[in-house]
């Protein structure tokens, strides 16, 4: 019998739903995979909890007083974990080298550093964090090839479209007889809504998605198709493809998670339940498949596939990201920043749902865009537009929004 490495992963957000659907993974395959580290930010309970029953190396949490809490907890049960805090202590765990895979599952920008950590060390990176690439996307995959590191993108759509593509695929359409990709959308809760009703949804409505189980921010973009639009840039690194060979196409049911066609007139597409631990699944054991727990596609019950045009008009936030994949340098990470502050602000009740692409729009357009050819200016970038949103917000709650 052929043996099977054990691989260490570091999980970068073991707490979210991509974490504890790794975590699963993880538990139905313990003589393949060994959690090395957990990261999570503020839930520490649920954090110990995975711990006790994992038992990894180290656990990261955001600040000092949640590790002194951890770390007493875990040590009144027995557990020799090692509990670190803060940005730097991310970057450790995914940089340490008895860890060879990294999930890179933080949502927002704070997941760059610690995902960059990793590729810089050339460890087999299963990439869920969409942020690193639409904020740095040129400087990261270049520092991908530079450390030869292995990237495998967790995201259903873009693990469909690497699963379409052919076999050894490298960025560039042309030389693989690849005409486009058609990047699919659910198109939200909000998909059939009129446009004047979305001023009166709840963040609990935008929570709601039909058909996928995800934390509250990734619903939100969801709702507002900011999420496809993040995908989109996402893509356009990935796959080295230009954004106008991206094309986005709604498809209610889930069940086509995207799509690939070739210029002999072929469309090969990658089908199952919306269910993310096939996508996690096929990360991990890359080039090899095993049991991901999910049930099998059922064409008979699904019955019938639809697919639409995105309206831009119901959802503007897609129109913006178009807009700032085509613009460059900075304004997809101003655009990421702007969306991160409205997204929070919404969820807090400060922003309407239009509100949400209304302050992106005017953040993008307060702010010149600018060469994205540091990490420095990604980085001072995403602050000035933090701060811009910030005083944008103030003056639309002011003034309604």
């Amino acid at each position: 019998m052929r043996q099977i490495p054990m691989r260490q992963i570091t999980l970068l957000g073991s707490t979210g739903s991509i974490g504890e659907n790794t975590l699963d993974l993880i538990r139905r395959h313990p003589q393949r995979y060994r959690a090395f580290a957990l990261c999570a930010h503020r839930q520490w309970e649920k954090l110990r909890d995975q711990c006790r029953e994992f038992r990894p190396d180290f656990a990261v949490v955001g600040d000092a007083d949640l590790a002194g809490r951890l770390q007493s907890t875990l040590q009144s049960l027995g557990l020799e974990t090692q509990v670190l805090h803060g940005p730097e202590a991310l970057c450790q765990v995914a940089a340490a080298p008895e860890a060879d895979t990294v999930m890179a599952a933080i949502v927002g920008a704070a997941g760059l550093a610690p995902t960059l950590a990793a590729v810089e060390q050339g460890k087999r990176v299963l990439l869920a964090n969409k942020e690193a690439l639409v904020t740095a996307g040129a400087l990261f995959m270049e520092a991908v090839a530079r450390h030869g590191a292995t990237l495998l993108p967790v995201d259903s759509e873009h693990n469909a479209i690497f699963q379409s593509l052919p076999a050894g695929f490298r960025p560039g359409l042309a030389e693989s007889g690849v005409r486009r990709i058609l990047l699919t959308a659910s198109g939200g809760p909000f998909c059939n809504l009129a446009p004047a009703d979305l001023e009166h949804v709840t963040p609990e409505q935008a929570c709601a998605h039909p058909n996928w189980v995800m934390g509250r921010k990734i619903s939100v973009d969801s709702a507002s198709m900011m999420n496809k639009g993040l995908e989109l840039i996402e893509a356009r690194w990935l796959f080295g493809v230009p954004g106008e060979k991206i094309q986005v196409v709604v498809h209610p049911q889930s069940v086509i998670h995207s799509l690939v066609e070739y210029v002999d007139g072929s469309v090969l597409a990658q089908l199952g339940n919306p269910d993310m631990r096939t996508p996690i699944a096929h990360a991990l054991a890359y080039p090899e498949r095993i049991e991901a727990g999910v049930p099998p596609l059922d064409l008979f019950q699904i019955a019938r596939l639809d697919f639409q045009a995105p309206d831009f008009q119901r959802f503007p936030c897609l129109k913006l990201a178009y807009e700032a994949l085509a613009a460059g340098g900075t304004a997809p990470a101003i655009l990421n920043a702007a969306n991160e502050v409205a997204v929070e602000a919404f969820l807090k009740r400060q922003l309407t749902f239009p509100g949400i692409a209304r302050l992106v729009a005017a953040v993008l357009e307060a702010l010149p865009v600018s060469a994205a050819d540091t990490l420095e200016q990604v980085k001072a970038a995403d602050a000035l537009a933090r701060s811009r949103a910030g005083e944008l917000l103030c003056g639309m709650n002011r003034g309604g929004s």
